[in-house]
């Protein structure tokens, strides 16, 4: 990405910025590397703090169709302190850690339809100007992945991806939002369920599998939704046999009204109901393999909101999206830490 110019309260003649990651995409939990390339404007500048922010489309809830707008879900300080004379280049490394909840937005290279990105904020002389704004990639971690293999060899094909406002009620979700993944049914469960939503809540020490199965309604009945909830370990992926695991959480979404895993009790809050998400829906075909989960005409671009400034200059957020984001898990702050964290519109 080329240097762009800050034109905001540092107005023109200021320095240019150009934030350049490391190749290949990131893991949840996982190093995010790159440096912040300045240039000096046409007089001498004190950098104060260079903050790297990353925000995420996020869709409110509230109607269908609302794509919502970007939501600042971390915020690092990567350098500052120091002059920035007239004219001058200057890079400044980073290397910083992604929250472990930080969704995914692409399984074997192809797009999700998650819009995520990274954006760069200079502080001069008390003023703040956002400038940079790059596309994010995150790639799932291995025990994700083996579970999307898994869905993938059982049948299932990939609907949609998307981001919602809300928390998970009775687990350890950190962020103000989660990502869910719908998943069309194989022939031998399309008899039982229209669709099961797939959410993972990653944690240093293991991780949470939340499924939700959109079950289908007899003569005498309507439908109803399903629940559970498993814990994995990061550890050993390779030795499991997920094609069972995963087939025996399914089983027991769909025999059950309401089933838990073994482990805890599962409080079910998180529906402000879902909207679609910034991508479009793929095809539904199973065919097999990592493959139906991920079709041929998944989306290439994640959204143009990344391509342009437009709106980076209207950012309210501020350091009350840092403060919220690693606050309270209870579920009575929920709509308070939402408002808290405005968005603006993409």
């Amino acid at each position: 990405m080329a240097f762009r110019r800050l034109l905001g309260p540092l107005g023109v003649g200021g320095p240019t910025v150009d934030t350049v990651l490391s190749p290949g995409p990131a893991l949840p939990g996982g190093a995010l590397a790159g440096e912040v390339r300045l240039r000096g404007g046409d007089a001498d500048f004190d950098i104060e703090h260079i903050t790297l922010e990353l925000v995420a489309g996020v869709g409110t809830g509230h109607s269908e169709g609302d794509s919502g707008g970007l939501l600042v879900f971390d915020r690092f300080t990567v350098g500052g302190g120091f002059r920035l004379t007239e004219g001058e280049v200057r890079t400044v490394p980073f290397d910083v850690t992604l929250p472990w909840e930080t969704p995914v937005t692409e399984l074997h290279g192809q797009e999700l339809g998650i819009a995520l990105g990274l954006r760069t904020e200079l502080s001069v002389a008390g003023a703040k100007d956002k400038g940079d704004l790059d596309r994010l990639q995150v790639t799932p971690r291995p025990a994700q992945e083996a579970i999307l293999e898994a869905f993938g060899q059982l049948g299932f094909g990939f609907r949609s991806a998307d981001l919602e406002r809300g928390r998970i009620g009775g687990t350890g979700q950190r962020l103000p939002f989660y990502q869910e993944l719908e998943l069309t049914p194989p022939p031998a469960y399309v008899h039982a369920v229209n669709e099961i939503e797939l959410t993972f809540l990653a944690a240093p020490a293991a991780m949470e599998v939340v499924l939700e199965a959109d079950k289908r309604g007899g003569l005498l009945s309507s439908g109803d939704d399903a629940l559970a909830r498993f814990t994995v370990s990061h550890e050993g992926v390779a030795q499991q046999d997920w094609n069972t695991v995963v087939d025996g959480w399914v089983r027991q979404l769909v025999e059950h009204r309401e089933s838990y895993g073994p482990d805890a009790a599962y409080g079910h809050d998180r529906h402000e109901r879902s909207v679609p998400g910034l991508g479009t829906p793929a095809a539904t075909g199973a065919a097999g393999g990592v493959g139906s989960l991920v079709a041929a005409e998944l989306v290439d671009e994640v959204g143009d909101f990344l391509e342009g400034d437009g709106n980076d200059g209207n950012d309210e957020n501020g350091d009350e999206n840092d403060q919220g984001n690693h606050g309270d898990e209870g579920d009575e702050g929920d709509e308070g830490d939402n408002e808290e964290e405005g968005a603006e519109d993409i």
